[in-house]
């Protein structure tokens, strides 16, 4: 990669510009952006034969902290820009996506990684809690618009506030997966004893810290910037979105809770303090546009990585695509009408809500940071890559072209 260095700062240099001139050039085609700068990597991809092959098993820190810093700065960005107020009724259609599609997504792509695939045990577990959480990167257009702009409908803001949290509880499942793995590759059984010690600290314990870190960080913050000395000067909106998000982030990890938590409560935390002030527009912008470019650099080498895989001849089997097909266009959808079934809601707004669960740079951030821990086998870890990339694929696609299409038919409220 790196003689190719300079072209490869091209390539992204155009992403970009894709970024800039999109809502003008490309305002009435029925594409999305993450389509199109996709597409544009798997050509450079594809034709491009002097650059390095981009194997994710040898790069795979790269990619994790690289997907890392995007997610994070998209979950800053998805908790300042909720205006919809921390109550039962409205939150509950989040609630019952996180308690049951989510679950249900899991257990389901394990049983078809298992059997389908022949994946082992922890692998086939990992597959389901990689791909289970609504990705909050390239799920940004069908979530609500910036602050107190108003027009917060259901489906948007459900969509937001389950791609804000689900990503931090799927982690407990993708530590499952790891400690299997571990217990397995030692030639141990996983025993109750273990189960008990992964309910208790990865689910009870971690989640429940992420959660008061992130209230903590985002009320004591608020409190700083909006204090009465704070009103009388200008401050970089920069440096607080990067420190709030390096805050909880930090703080929470230190303490072996859950990061992604505790920058979304700690985000909207912050938003729920002097909620109506115009400095919360400020903040959104800027976590908008950094997200927006670091979202750019991660598609367009997710691309050529998928161009690359095709140019190379690289075979995969019908199974990848029925089951990549099953699952975003019958389990999530199947699942998300289960959890939403009972609630007082146009059922337009359900379909919309179970169908537009996209995948994306939050799966490449979960499958590189378990990997990475060094339990699965290498034939897992092909597999693993390949599905993923597939669906993520499929889901910028899919969802790319039909989301337009069904916001539009949900009740204006």
């Amino acid at each position: 990669m790196i003689e190719n260095y300079n072209l490869f700062l091209l390539v992204c240099g155009i992403a970009f510009l894709f970024g800039a001139l999109f809502p003008i050039m490309f305002k009435r085609a029925p594409i999305s952006l993450p389509m199109l700068q996709v597409s544009f990597g798997m050509m450079m991809g594809y034709w491009w034969t002097t650059l390095s092959f981009l194997d994710p098993l040898d790069n795979g820190l790269i990619i994790e902290k690289l997907t890392e810093i995007v997610v994070l700065v998209s979950l800053v960005g998805a908790g300042i820009k909720i205006d919809t107020p921390l109550t039962w009724q409205l939150w509950r259609p989040t609630v019952r996506l996180l308690l049951i599609t989510m679950p249900i997504g899991i257990f389901a792509m394990a049983f078809l990684g298992y059997y389908a695939f022949g994946l082992s045990m922890g692998a086939a577990i990992l597959l389901g809690a990689v791909l289970a959480p609504t990705d909050p990167v390239l799920a940004a257009s069908i979530q609500v618009g910036p602050p107190n702009t108003g027009g917060e409908d259901t489906p948007r803001f459900t969509l937001t506030s389950e791609a804000g949290l689900n990503d931090g509880l799927a982690f407990p499942f993708v530590y499952l997966a790891i400690k299997i793995a571990e217990a397995y590759g030692g030639g141990q059984r996983f025993t109750g004893e273990m189960l008990w010690s992964w309910f208790t600290h990865d689910v009870l314990w971690k989640i429940g810290a992420g959660l008061v870190v992130g209230v903590g960080v985002g009320k004591i913050l608020a409190k700083i910037i909006f204090s009465k000395h704070m009103r009388e000067t200008t401050i970089s909106q920069g440096y607080v979105v990067i420190a709030l998000t390096l805050l909880a982030y930090g703080l929470a990890e230190y303490v072996h809770s859950y990061g992604f938590i505790a920058v979304f409560v700690a985000a909207f935390a912050f938003r729920r303090s002097e909620c109506e002030h115009t400095y919360h527009q400020k903040l959104h912008d800027f976590a908008e546009q950094s997200e927006g470019l670091l979202m750019s650099l991660v598609l367009v080498t997710f691309g050529m990585f998928i161009g690359q895989g095709l140019q190379s001849g690289v075979e995969l089997t019908w199974r990848v695509y029925i089951v990549s097909f099953i699952f975003l266009l019958f389990i999530r959808p199947i699942g998300g009408i289960i959890a939403l079934s009972g609630l007082d809601m146009h059922r337009t707004e359900k379909y919309a809500i179970s169908a537009l669960g996209i995948r994306g740079i939050g799966t490449l951030y979960y499958l590189s940071y378990a990997l990475n821990q060094g339990f699965f086998g290498e034939e897992d870890a092909i597999k693993l890559w390949v599905v993923c990339s597939i669906v993520i694929l499929a889901s910028i696609f899919i969802h790319g072209l039909s989301a337009p299409s069904l916001l539009k038919i949900t009740p204006n409220k």
